[in-house]
């Protein structure tokens, strides 16, 4: 069409093409059309069980376009119920691209190409449904079948959006349409106008919308009907995308949270108006109303407007008495409503200030010493740490305040040195490193690059130092006031912290054995100064001692403690090298005779290793000279003196060997010896190895800056280097390979900018370098250096592009990708302070010191120069680097200038300037005139500015008006250098010198600002990253820190900064003082939020503390901004208000609760039909690993007896279950589950019982206490509820089954009589059941507020149990009334001075005493009869997930891997009223008796009587045994966490290997299943692994592939890796050894087959004829060739998934390998959402002529072909796609594993069969044993052991 004024105002597509003749349209499948009884009109029906093949498409023909040019796309139809349905629409981009538009509620999560965007559709429910209460607001399982009341839905898709925001293309039309089954559809249409479907045309002209602005009503050709007096949004559903607000899964199409029947587009009430309560209003305010009411003018709201809120819900009052606060399921069912209003109301804006007691300083948890106000300059004194176990006491009170507490955490630091490159330290295990990076230790994991902090110096520190065995480490910080701190290292506690009259401390040295410490530093006379410390006591908690300490004129650069004796020191300097000893407290040395050597500068020296024989000890040391002395310690003479030469250069590209003659040497840094060779550091760059001879180096590694440091590891295989250019690495002597752990800027860092699609982070440095950044892995990607010096930088928002200013004026514009220079401009004269593009990526913005700003057109690639404007932005440089901001939605550009008291608005595209702003006339009150310092938009708001002035306030200015809207003062001490919010604009971020600040963005709570300390210089620039999951800081290195905060509450933060938090009113002090609670109507959250105007109303509920006032609770309602809606507040009760805070304008309610003693207790209301299940932060919380497969149904399992397999053996044990292990060591009782199998193991034999009933993951276990009754849970499979198994353990029978909870089980449990069984719900039905343990009938159930964890009956009284969970613990009473059996619960919160914490888990005192733990590590005990907690202390660093106690003994199990053992007797002996809150006696009523380290977080535990023994389950999929009395652990049970993707017999069946996505290859013993060895690759996948042939023990190897392409031999007899290859550079997907074992032939997953001699390594041959597809199996059997026409005496084949095979006769040999034949399998497209089934081959172990396949295809069936007719000559019918099969040479028997999880046993010559439905996932491995007598069977990480015996008569056929 030439013109497209025909598609104004929108385009009936149906109409337009005609659908019901179907000429410019296709239908395919079951479409038909029929009349609808809800709409009254016709409707197409699609349907079919594969979606794909049923579908209408328009139009017709796919060389023809619709061309529909309109924005929105609207489709009107409804999902069918239980099914799954697909739409695609095919848009065309502005560059002629296609790209494909896709949604279905069969995708799993949202997936983008460069040509296709599938999105997840969400089905929304009806009304009050049970879909609609519990599905809209969890996290997981949303995307799935319609539900059964879905409704008809209008679906607006916002074209322009989608392809700019996903693709960042421009959208030209809409092409074409295919919508597949299964749905009813009415029509669709296009438009270019936003349209309300509930709205209908008679509201519209009311409420003056138009197409003229853009929106207007839904054609009533196209609308729904709607019932009369009912309301459009109550029958259907309306959808946009984009949605408002956040949703999960995230970019997923699905109903908005809000109610869209408050919109008052969809209804227009007029609202009863109650008198106004009056205001007394302050000057300033009066003077800003004139504006205001300007302003705030009533104007008719536009479609996408939020009402506004005219009423506030009566707020009721409950008061229960303390003991018998119980909870019942009655409850008041008062509704809230809200309605729409054009009045306003006026009030003025709080100016919040936050002085010292608004501001919390965040300290390091484990450091005890004395902490000091930021930039405090004052001196502090430290003692000693006490034990490490604390008690805590609570508070009366609680404050609001910022949560969580803390808010950041941090997480990664990049950088390196600071006052030294010199210091960087090996642990005893050579697993980590440890370096400083200015003011803060790194423990740095060499492996993963994972981070652990020392934070506490204030300064950089400037040495390190370990003992012996590296459990204590030493640190001293540089400057004035250097200090010296003692470190648990494993704990990262801080000891001791110490100070002496020493300055610039510059070297530190412990003993081996960790009681001497020495240090050199300066006097105040500026001398050096040798100090020895005594830390023998430290780790016990004593002091820090004096030994004695020496001055000296005599120059030293380091010294350092003999191992061999404590007394005695060796140092080094300028002219000197001196030995020391100390002795009756004095400090003594004397010098080395250096004789014609006394003039040189030396700089390191060394021990030898060896004996501890004084006469045989050598020293050597370095110098700058390049000598190296060795000298005889004993004697004090000189042994021998060599020197390091430079290269000879003979040729251009060779360089000869290092030697040590005569001539000009090289300067050396650093030396150090181990046993057997001598490793130095030189200016040169080199880190050399030498033997001890210095004969010749015979091994050498380049770095790029002087090496200043080097160490060798404890265990002599990795040598540590460290370069004054701020790099550290290491070398790996046996694998002759380097790795660079950190690369730094080697001068402070001047700003960031972070590419958040890719996770870069470039920044711009002093050193005059920019660098780009991997976040994840912390490695430098890109390093360009420029003779200018760098001053900011910044990425564009979606290109591989960043822009670069310089001093000297320069902007240049970098591709990473191609890694080129695209631009270079040269307009400005000043340095540059600001660079920026906007958020659309349009344009880009740059400003100089010197006043001048650019605008540049981003969508060219030279990014031309649009305009340059002069003297507009305040001259200077104190802005840098970020001196400009861009709105959120790219209109504005705001900076100060032209004078530094004026701020700009100007329009982002043409510079024109909009608004100025005055700063220094804001506050009148101020004593000086302020000037701006720096400026920020804020995401959510435009119309909100922020302005950081010179006086340390933060301005909210409004971008309309000019007008102050907020401020806040004292922010920093300093000036603030750089600010930044969050994209929900729910938190401010700050930097002020060295600190950075968390703010709550709307200034409401008594604590404002939580504050983090670590930097040593003042932070240039700090931001939060796109993600909004993290926050990096810059100054002195780089800090990427984890933001913790909560997600925003989609009812309340998704459409108005309405924040609510619960009240409390005041606790007495007298213990039988009554509680009180206020709570919002009757408890219950809304159903639907009131939406006010923008800018919205603030409400805060908080405390009132008054002396009289006990019971008062208030409600306070400040107003945030000028607009205001009119409130009504209804209160109940009566009694005095509470006087206001000044300076602040808001309406006060208060409420009065009665304490006077009532005759019936209030109870608890818990109603879960009005709660939102939120899963739960905790690790104890069970969540079901993610599935996508479902069982077959329709398999049917053979009877018992006739078998043709048994299952033999379970290997493995389910470490993401909870509480799934059980032993019973009175009773012989041992049982923990794997994916849905009970296994009952008898330990004494190794034999295993297996107990089969479920069909889903097995969450946890419990038994009766006579140990013959087991309980079992598991979830329910398509929806159906949990299924909990009792099990008789003397048959091994299943006597009952409970299906109850409608999610997963939590935990179960007996009573300690056997009479009642309990069962608790997950986080989606929190439900607490009571049963009858002898018949199983439901006695009591009660749903509680909040997930519970754990559960626990009393030891000692039956009808007294206890739960735990997010809400805090719940006490239980059983009351029995005959044949009545109620459950009350009573829920006491944890103590105020934990914080928000949850109670993770419980466990019983035999004297009325409970324990429980918390997800912050501290185990709290309770008085059972009073319900108070007593006592807390500190158990663990993370989060405790198992509790255990047997008499005094308490065992604690956590996250961080940590089992430990705790004596508590003395705690119990304290009297319940009495409240511990000092640390000092910690010590002695709570002692750590003996700790052990696991190999993954603590999910299960049971113990003996005693405590002495027991058994532990771990994360890892590790049971262990443990005996405290010889401080064992013994592994019992080992099993694969992740998944495994091959399982292999050995030929002569004694082992077999199993390798997974971790990079593990484990290797077992087939007797008893046991693990014999395991050999781990990190950082890689294993995808195959393969034996060799031989049977020789000795010779016997395992050949694994990597994701990395390599090959890796393990020789089984020396448990070492014999030979690592490197075939390929994609992941190998398939190995396989020779028939007999002369070559190894693997393939990568881009086709490529390479023969590898297992001998040397070689590459012999590499095979192309599969590449371009991956290859899925390879197979190798004897077999002579010669009937087939070709030589050799061996066959192979390799199949593909292109659904090729191709079989070769080989003579390895003789180096012959031809292609025999090659098979190729037809098959229609593939047209799954998932990948196609694999393609499998293998040859027939009874006849290698044939050849048997299987994969997608016509049909699914199983093809014989035989090589010799070369045709298919049987075929094997298949119910489902094959994911594995394996073929057994005993009695012609095929195993074929499917998605459906069905392990089917056929007999290929009958066609005979069996289903065998054990496993819990979709198979993926089955191999026969050589000798088929065996078969093993994988399915994610479970492992099943089957015994072969053969198909009976009695089977199925196919």
């Amino acid at each position: 069409m030439a013109s497209k004024g025909w598609q104004h105002p929108y385009v009936n597509i149906f109409k337009h093409v005609r659908i019901e003749d179907w000429k410019r349209s296709a239908k395919e499948g079951d479409v038909s059309s029929c009349t609808s009884k809800a709409l009254k009109c016709s409707v197409f029906h699609i349907r079919g069980p594969v979606p794909a093949n049923s579908y209408i498409l328009i139009p017709k023909n796919s060389n023809q376009s619709l061309a529909l040019t309109g924005r929105y796309v609207y489709l009107l139809f409804r999902p069918t119920p239980g099914k799954y349905f697909v739409v695609h629409l095919d848009v065309s981009a502005e560059e002629d691209q296609v790209v494909r538009i896709s949604f279905s509620n069969m995708f799993k999560e949202f997936k983008s190409t460069a040509t296709w965007l599938q999105f997840p559709f969400l089905c929304g429910a009806a009304k009050d449904s049970v879909y609609e209460s519990t599905a809209k607001s969890a996290s997981h399982g949303l995307v799935g079948p319609a539900p059964s009341s879905v409704r008809w839905t209008c679906l607006m898709l916002d074209l322009q959006y989608t392809l700019s925001v996903y693709l960042d293309r421009r959208y030209s039309n809409l092409k074409s349409i295919k919508l597949c089954a299964n749905m009813a559809v009415k029509n669709m249409f296009t438009s270019d106008l936003l349209l309300d479907p509930g709205v209908s045309f008679s509201e519209a002209k009311l409420m003056g919308l138009s197409s003229s602005h853009g929106t207007g009503p839904i054609p009533r050709e196209m609308s729904f009907p709607v019932p009369k007096g009912g309301s459009w949004h109550d029958v259907y559903d309306y959808i946009r995308f984009p949605s408002e607000g956040t949703k999960l899964p995230f970019d997923s199409i699905q109903k908005d949270d809000s109610r869209p029947d408050s919109r008052c587009l969809s209804k227009t009430r007029n609202p009863t108006r109650k008198e106004s309560c009056s205001v007394n209003l302050s000057k300033p305010v009066q003077d800003r109303v004139s504006l205001i009411q300007q302003i705030t003018t009533p104007k008719s709201l536009p479609s996408n407007q939020a009402p506004m809120v005219t009423k506030i819900p009566e707020l009721g009052v409950v008061s229960t008495h303390k003991e018998n606060e119980w909870l019942y399921h009655n409850g008041d069912e008062n509704r809230l409503e809200s309605t729409c209003s054009d009045s306003h109301h006026l009030t003025s804006c709080p100016s919040c200030e936050a002085g010292d007691e608004g501001v919390h300083v965040y300290v390091h948890a484990e450091d005890v010493c004395s902490a000091h106000r930021e930039e405090s300059e004052e001196e502090f004194q430290c003692t000693p740490v006490p034990h490490p176990v604390h008690l805590s006491s609570s508070k009366e009170t609680r404050q609001q305040k910022l949560l969580p507490d803390p808010i950041l955490r941090l997480n990664r630091i990049i950088g390196f040195g600071g006052a030294t490159t010199k210091c960087a330290l090996w642990t005893k295990s050579g697993d980590a490193v440890v370096y400083p990076c200015h003011a803060i230790i790194v423990s740095m994991m060499i492996s993963s690059n994972q981070q652990r902090f020392f934070i506490g110096h204030t300064d950089k520190v400037s040495a390190l130092a370990f003992n012996g065995n590296t459990t204590i480490l030493a640190s001293a910080q540089s400057g004035n006031h250097s200090v010296v701190r003692v470190w648990n290292y494993h704990k990262g506690n801080c000891l001791a912290m110490f100070r002496t009259h020493a300055h610039s401390f510059s070297s530190l040295s412990f003993s081996y054995s960790g009681s001497i410490l020495c240090g050199v530093g300066k006097d105040r006379h500026n001398k050096n100064m040798v100090v020895v410390w005594s830390t023998l006591n430290v780790s016990k908690g004593g002091e820090v001692t004096t030994l004695a300490k020496a001055h000296t004129d005599v120059d030293i650069k380091t010294i350092k403690v003999a191992f061999f004796d404590e007394t005695r020191m060796v140092s080094c300097g300028r002219d000197n090298i001196r030995l020391w000893r100390v002795r009756n407290g004095t400090l003594r040395s004397c010098p080395v005779s250096l004789g014609e050597y006394h003039s040189m500068d030396f700089t390191d020296v060394a021990f030898e290793e060896g004996s501890h024989n004084l006469d045989e000890r050598t020293l050597f040391a370095s110098s700058r000279s390049g000598h190296i002395f060795e000298i005889d310690y004993s004697r004090v003479v000189t042994r021998n003196v060599r020197r390091l030469l430079p290269a000879q250069q003979q040729h251009s590209n060779r360089r000869e060997k290092l030697t040590f003659n005569n001539g000009p040497g090289i300067a050396i840094n650093s030396i150090s010896v181990s046993s057997s060779f001598c490793a130095t550091g030189s200016e040169d760059g080199f880190l050399r190895l030498w033997p001890l001879d210095f004969s010749a180096v015979f091994l050498e590694a380049e770095h790029e800056g002087p090496v200043s440091l080097v160490s060798v590891s404890s265990d002599s295989l990795q040598v540590l280097a460290a370069t004054s250019s701020g790099n550290l690495g290491f070398l790996d002597i046996r694998g002759r390979g380097y790795s660079t752990l950190m690369r730094s800027h080697t001068d402070s860092v001047l700003g960031f900018s972070v590419d958040g699609l890719r996770r870069h982070l470039t920044t711009a440095s002093s050193d005059g370098t920019v660098r780009i950044w991997s976040m994840d892995s912390l490695q430098q990607l890109y390093d360009f250096v420029s003779e200018d010096s760098p001053c900011s930088v910044a990425f564009h928002p979606s290109e591989q592009v960043f822009i670069c200013g310089f001093s000297s004026g320069i902007v240049r514009v970098f591709d990473i990708s191609s890694a080129k220079l695209l631009a270079e401009h040269k307009q400005h004269r000043g340095e540059i302070v600001g660079l920026a593009f906007s958020p659309d990526g349009e344009f880009m913005y740059s400003a100089d010191s010197q006043g001048s700003l650019a605008l540049y057109n981003t969508s060219e690639e030279k990014h031309h120069v649009i305009r340059v404007a002069c003297n507009v932005v305040a001259r200077g440089t104190e802005r840098a680097p970020d001196a400009l901001t861009v709105s959120s939605d790219s209109r504005c550009l705001a900076f100060v200038g032209p004078s530094e008291y004026i701020i700009t608005i100007a329009d982002s595209r043409s510079l024109d300037e909009l608004l100025l702003v005055d700063v220094s006339i804001l506050d009148v009150d101020s004593p000086r005139v302020d000037s701006a310092l720096k400026v920020r938009f804020s995401p959510a708001s435009t119309e909100h500015l922020l302005v950081a002035i010179s006086s340390n306030k933060i301005l909210w200015v409004s971008t309309k008006t000019g007008r102050l809207l907020r401020e806040v003062s004292k922010v920093h001490k300093h000036e603030c250098s750089s600010l930044a919010v969050s994209e929900d604009a729910r938190f401010l971020l700050t930097a002020g010198h060295n600190a950075v600040k968390v703010w709550d963005y709307n200034m409401l709570l008594d604590i404002n600002s939580q504050m983090f300390i670590g930097h040593s210089q003042p932070i240039r620039q700090v931001s939060f990253t796109p993600d909004q999951l993290g926050v990096v800081s810059v100054g002195d290195a780089i800090f990427l820190w984890d933001f913790l905060a909560h997600p925003a509450d989609p009812l309340a933060d998704s459409c108005s900064p309405l924040r609510m938090s619960s009240i409390s009113a005041p606790k007495s002090d007298q213990p039988e003082a009554k509680e009180s609670t206020v709570q919002m109507s009757n408890g219950m959250p809304r159903q639907t939020a009131p939406l006010p105007s923008s800018p919205p109303p603030q409400l805060d509920i908080s405390t009132i503390d008054q002396a009289g006032e006990g019971g008062l609770g208030s409600v306070s309602i400040c107003d945030e901004a000028p607009n205001i809606p009119n409130f009504q507040v209804a209160t109940t009760g009566s009694g005095p208000s509470s006087q206001s805070r000044a300076a602040v304008s808001f309406l006060k309610v208060t409420e009065l609760v009665d304490l006077a003693p009532l005759n019936t207790s209030l109870k608890d209301i818990v109603d879960l039909k009005e709660k939102k299940p939120v899963r739960p932060d905790c690790y104890r919380h069970f969540f079901p690993r993610f599935n996508t497969s479902t069982l077959d149904q329709a398999a049917v399992a053979p009877l018992k007896g006739q078998e043709g397999i048994q299952l033999k053996a379970v290997i493995g044990y389910n470490g993401n279950g909870r509480g799934n292990m059980v032993w019973s060591p009175e009773q012989g009782l041992f049982a923990y589950s794997c994916s849905c199998l009970v296994v009952v193991e008898y330990l004494h034999t190794g034999s295993q019982r297996h107990l089969q009933g479920h069909s889903e993951e097995i969450s946890c276990l419990t038994f009766t206490n006579d140990a013959q009754t087991l309980a079992s849970a598991a979830g329910g499979s398509n929806g159906t509820r949990s299924l909990i198994c009792i099990w008789d353990l003397q048959n091994g029978t299943c006597h009952k089954t409970i299906s109850y909870h409608k999610g997963a089980v939590q935990s179960l449990a007996f009573s300690r009589d056997d009479r009642f069984f309990i069962s608790v719900g997950d986080f989606s039905d929190p439900k607490v059941a009571l049963w009858n343990s002898k018949t199983f009938q439901l006695l009591s159930c009660v749903t509680v507020s909040g997930p519970i964890h754990d559960v626990a009956f009393s030891p000692s009284t039956a009808s007294q149990l206890a739960c735990v969970g997010s809400q805090g613990a719940y006490f239980c009473l059983i009351h029995t009334h005959g044949s009545d059996v109620n459950l009350k619960v009573q829920r006491v919160r944890a103590t105020v001075e934990m914080g928000d914490v949850e109670l993770t888990a419980l466990c019983y005192h035999m004297d009325s005493f409970l324990f429980t733990a918390t997800n912050h590590g501290h185990v709290c005990v309770w008085d059972v009869t009073t319900q108070r907690c007593f006592m807390t202390w500190e158990a663990d660093e993370g989060e405790i997930g198992v509790l255990l106690c047997r008499g005094n003994r308490l065992l604690t199990g956590s996250n961080t891997r940590w089992l430990r053992l705790w004596e508590v007797g003395a705690a119990l002996g304290v009297k319940p009223r009495e409240k511990v809150c000092n640390g000092e006696d910690s010590g002695t009523m709570v002692v750590l008796k003996q700790e052990i380290m696991l190999d993954g977080t603590v999910v299960s535990a049971a113990f003996d009587n005693t405590m002495d023994m027991g058994v532990v389950g771990t994360t890892a999929g590790t049971l262990w045994y443990i005996n405290w009395c010889d401080n064992t652990n013994t592994r019992l049970v080992s099993g694969h966490k992740n998944k495994v993707n091959d399982v292999v017999f050995s030929s002569d069946e004694r082992h077999f290997a199993t390798c997974s996505e971790d990079g593990s290859v484990r290797v077992w013993s087939a007797l008893s299943n046991e693990l014999v060895v395991q050999f781990q690759v990190l950082n890689q996948a294993c995808g195959c692994i393969c034996w060799s042939p031989s049977c020789n023990k000795d010779s016997m190897c395992v050949a694994a592939g990597y994701s990395d392409g390599t090959l890796r031999i393990f020789r089984l007899a020396s448990s070492e890796m014999e030979m690592k290859l490197q075939p390929h550079n994609v992941a190998v997907t398939a190995v396989q050894y020779s028939a007999n074992g002369h070559v190894i032939l693997s393939a990568g997953k881009n086709g490529l087959v390479v023969v590898s001699s297992p001998v040397n390594g070689a590459t012999i041959r590499v095979i192309r004829d599969h590449k371009g597809a991956t290859i899925t199996s390879i197979q190798c059997v004897n077999e002579q060739c010669k009937d087939f026409g070709l030589e050799g005496i061996e066959m192979w084949l390799a199949a593909s998934d292109d659904r090729r095979v191709s079989v070769w006769a080989a003579d390895w040999m003789k180096d012959k390998c031809d292609l025999l034949d090659w098979l190729t399998f037809p098959a229609p497209s593939y047209i799954g959402d998932d990948s196609p089934p694999p393609s499998l081959a293998a040859f027939c172990p009874t006849d290698p002529s044939l050849v048997v396949y299987t994969g997608y295809g016509v049909e699914k069936e199983l093809s014989f072909y035989s090589l010799a007719k070369k045709q298919i000559i049987k075929k094997i019918a298949l119910p489902h796609w094959a994911t594995c099969f394996s073929l057994s040479c005993k009695s012609q028997l095929i195993a074929v594993g499917s998605k459906e999880r069905v392990l089917k046993l056929i007999e290929s010559t009958g066609g005979r069969f069996q289903d065998f439905v054990q496993h819990s996932d979709s198979l993926q491995s089955c191999h026969f044993s050589p000798s088929g007598s065996l078969l093993f069977t994988v399915a994610y990480n479970e492992i099943l052991l089957w015994e072969v015996k053969g198909l009976r008569l009695q089977t199925s056929y196919l």
